[in-house]
């Protein structure tokens, strides 16, 4: 099939490449003309693993190729996917503005039948939106369905290439069958294709997305309150997580969600629900124990420090909003530095993967080390933020001769109790006893 891909962000790109690796013919159109040039010259521009080796072999392939003309990409593509910014507005709803726009342009360039897929996450009612705009400029058929994403950083290219579930929203049997036959070869294990409705398609995304975020966020709740009574958080973990109506994933407690959706997704599922005259009271609860998750770390660091953190080092290990990815997007890690260095204190951080994207947001405020032990030369005390694999197994010798006392804030719970308290750390961790050797 011939296919446009209108975006070439994280959802975009990665879209564009899965569907070029099942024999399609892929233009991926952006009007940031350095992106595109970058891209032609084979250079991905985000951090995903395995997207980089799609990437090469499509383009190497003639599969997969990229423009910066809209009015191309509407006459290569049949099927044209919207993968576009719905960034976080003031009060918490999804900006349009992207895909209200492009839709308009569409509507004036098309010339054929075409369908147009909300591949985006949106709120309830955007497809009728886009379809509005698009008949108000053209006279040629079209269908318009919605097709979210369930991409997850760090796995999306097998999340698209082996999906648990395909959500196509339409009311066309026209467009219909041409999706079920686009993502036909991506379900031959047999996992459902779902057909439903554009507005229960759009909202699955949310609602979804707002589940997790809510498991996490009551995961998180548990973990406080252990503190509080003595009770052990990985305890109780694993004694939810064997109900198999519960499940083990998203149990594990921290300081909170981050990235480019959860965050995003719970506010906008929250705004539009106010603006149908509905109080979702769980999600308030989400978004206020998230925002103070996230910064749970600092009462206990101050207190450590008797209340003075002015001329104290702190190395950071992790800085993206979650492993195999380099997005900083609400990461804990943002809010964690921006409160230390307004104490006075100096950072040095390490990420594998995020601290080109740190440097754009605090340049020469903070201290860039090459490595993990690099960061916590002559530091006070290491917080770690994210849970890289490098850093689950660390030389605690080595940790501790490189930090002038043997100090661990821990905020996502990566080392064993009885373990740390042998190698002789004052830890510090979610939801379970501190360790004072």
């Amino acid at each position: 099939m011939k296919i446009s891909v209108i975006g070439t962000g994280y959802v975009g790109l990665v879209t564009g490449t899965c569907l070029a690796e099942t024999g399609n013919d892929v233009l991926c159109i952006d009007n940031d003309k350095d992106k595109v040039k970058q891209l032609k010259e084979g250079i991905v521009p985000i951090y995903e693993p395995h997207l980089d080796v799609l990437f090469d072999r499509n383009i190497k392939a003639g599969r997969l190729s990229f423009s910066t003309s809209l009015e191309e990409g509407l006459s290569h593509g049949d099927i044209i996917f919207l993968a576009l910014p719905t960034p976080e507005g003031e009060n918490g709803s999804a900006d349009l503005k992207y895909i209200l726009g492009v839709s308009e342009e569409i509507g004036k360039l098309i010339e054929n039948y075409k369908i147009i897929v909300d591949k985006s996450t949106v709120p309830v009612g955007t497809a009728e939106k886009v379809k509005a705009i698009i008949e108000k400029n053209t006279q040629v058929d079209f269908d318009v369905v919605s097709n979210p994403e369930f991409l997850r950083e760090g796995f999306a290219v097998d999340d698209f290439l082996k999906p648990e579930r395909i959500v196509i929203g339409s009311s066309s049997e026209k467009a219909t069958e041409i999706m079920m036959k686009l993502y036909k070869p991506f379900v031959r294990s047999g996992n459902p294709i779902i057909v439903m409705d554009e507005k229960s398609a759009e909202l699955t995304k949310y609602a979804a997305n707002s589940f997790l975020a809510t498991k996490i966020t009551f995961m998180n709740e548990i973990a406080n309150f252990c503190e509080l009574v003595g009770a052990n958080v990985d305890k109780v973990r694993a004694g939810m997580g064997a109900d198999s109506r519960i499940g083990k994933r998203f149990l594990f407690p921290g300081i909170g969600y981050g990235g480019s959706c959860f965050p995003k997704d719970v506010k906008a599922l929250h705004k539009s629900g106010k603006d149908s005259n509905y109080d979702f009271n769980i999600l308030n609860a989400v978004i206020k124990v998230n925002d103070t998750q996230k910064k749970i770390l600092l009462p206990r660091i101050k207190t450590y420090f008797n209340g003075n953190l002015k001329d104290k080092t702190f190395a950071v290990w992790g800085l993206a909003f979650k492993p195999e990815t380099d997005d900083i997007r609400e990461a804990p890690s943002l809010f964690i530095i921006s409160e230390l260095l307004a104490e006075g204190a100096t950072i040095k951080v390490f990420d594998p993967e995020a601290m080109p994207n740190i440097k754009k947001e605090f340049s020469n405020k903070i201290v860039y080390a090459l490595n993990k032990d690099e960061a916590t030369m002559g530091a006070d005390a290491l917080i770690i933020c994210t849970e890289w694999s490098l850093f689950r197994t660390p030389d605690f010798e080595k940790l501790k001769s490189n930090l002038n006392q043997p100090v661990i804030f821990d905020g996502r719970n990566l080392y064993d109790l009885e373990d740390i308290q042998k190698e002789g750390f004052y830890y510090s961790s979610i939801g379970r006893k501190t360790v004072n050797p």
